[in-house]
């Protein structure tokens, strides 16, 4: 077993294995050297989607028909870990939205036109595309949102606002979530629709500061008026709210991986920093507490990966995995909050310096236990399946 369990063989196949060294290659050589000036500009340069998009690294969810190559969700477990390892979280949240929590609203529900017009050039990093769901009064309950959309004529006419919206600012579409039944109550009578940046009534306002997730730029959007064709409509009327949600099983996958990244790079660092360091006359490593909590922490790691990879398999063979999913996303992202603390204690002083890769991460960790559902979200949803087995 190596350090960090090595499930590749078990789980992957040749050419996502070799993706993977592709990926790893192409954050060494052309994300950490250059990343820090990124999070200093508080975005991810659009010549990055193009050179992912050459390498063929944003089409790994998609159809081969519009550029991609369809490797599914162990392809979305792969980036996300990788992007996870490269310490910047900013990097792995802005990419992460791109392939794995907007643009497969539209690969699943979108009408072959709307795929046509914009499916290939999001694969290729040609277009920049973001998801516009949440709102200042509608976070993890996405049944309350507000945002309306009135059809007139041969248009929808959109009235709202959304809040805490990645890449708002640097995107060129948005997915955007809107009740057309005002009527209806909860999660029905709501749509999705594409909505151009630049479209007559869509105000901007950002970037917003955050803790974390700096490269990642965020935005609150505001609809006043703002007219899109009918034919923008993603999937059904009225059946938003149920497109979202099939598309919440992938982004709790992808959270999971990244945070799964964060953690094996956090503790890979941090055992080098306890075996070089010394204190008390003798080598951190050597100081029997610390050695066992390092040993806590990475066999609830190896544990917490098993679960992933293998909840993974199950929705890759056609199996139910929202549970699964909901676990995934309800211990992963906590565990790396609680792994990154550790790290930054044993990093002593060092571990609160911006100039340290566990100082970033840790706040980069803070926001994978509240975005794609709060932990307290997952375990109700956890909850609500036990509840069931026991009827």
């Amino acid at each position: 077993m190596s350090l960090f369990l090595d499930l590749d063989d078990v789980y992957l196949s040749e050419e996502l294995r070799s993706i993977r060294r592709t990926i790893r290659r192409f954050i060494d050589e052309e994300v950490k050297p250059h990343a820090d000036r990124w999070e200093d500009e508080g975005r991810v340069p659009r010549e990055v989607y193009l050179r992912m998009g050459e390498l063929g690294i944003l089409g790994m969810p998609y159809p081969e028909a519009y550029g991609g190559s369809d490797l599914g969700l162990f392809g979305t477990l792969v980036l996300g870990e990788e992007l996870g390892r490269s310490t910047y979280g900013g990097v792995a949240g802005a990419i992460a939205l791109q392939t794995d929590m907007s643009a497969g609203h539209l690969a699943r529900h979108g009408s072959a036109p709307l795929k046509e017009r914009y499916l290939r050039d999001i694969v290729a990093g040609r277009i920049v595309c973001s998801t516009a769901v949440t709102e200042p009064d509608a976070g993890s309950d996405v049944a309350s949102l507000k945002t309306s959309a009135r059809a007139e004529g041969g248009d929808f006419v959109l009235n709202g606002s959304k809040m805490f919206i990645t890449s708002g600012v640097h995107a060129d579409i948005y997915f955007v979530a809107a009740r057309t039944d005002p009527q209806a109550r909860g999660a029905h009578g709501v749509s999705l629709f594409v909505v151009e940046k630049g479209t007559p009534g869509l105000s901007i306002r950002g970037p917003l500061k955050k803790t974390g997730w700096l490269s990642s730029d965020t935005a609150q959007l505001f609809f006043d008026e703002v007219r899109v064709p009918a034919a923008n409509l993603i999937g059904e009327l009225n059946k938003g709210f149920q497109h979202v949600m099939e598309g919440f099983e992938h982004e709790r996958f992808s959270i999971g991986a990244i945070s799964l990244g964060h953690c094996e790079a956090a503790i890979e660092l941090t055992l080098r920093w306890l075996a070089d360091r010394s204190a008390f006359g003798a080598k951190l490593w050597d100081l029997h507490g610390i050695k066992l909590e390092m040993a806590r922490l990475l066999t609830e790691l190896c544990a917490a990966k098993a679960l992933l990879y293998q909840s993974v398999d199950v929705a890759v063979r056609g199996g139910d995995a929202r549970t699964l999913a909901a676990m995934v996303k309800a211990h992963l992202p906590p565990l790396a909050n609680r792994i990154l603390y550790q790290c930054v204690q044993f990093h002593g002083g060092m571990g609160f310096m911006r100039e340290t890769a566990v100082e970033r991460m840790s706040r980069d960790s803070r926001v994978l236990a509240i975005g794609g559902g709060a932990t307290e979200v997952m375990l109700m949803e956890v909850s609500k399946h036990i509840h069931r087995q026991l009827r």
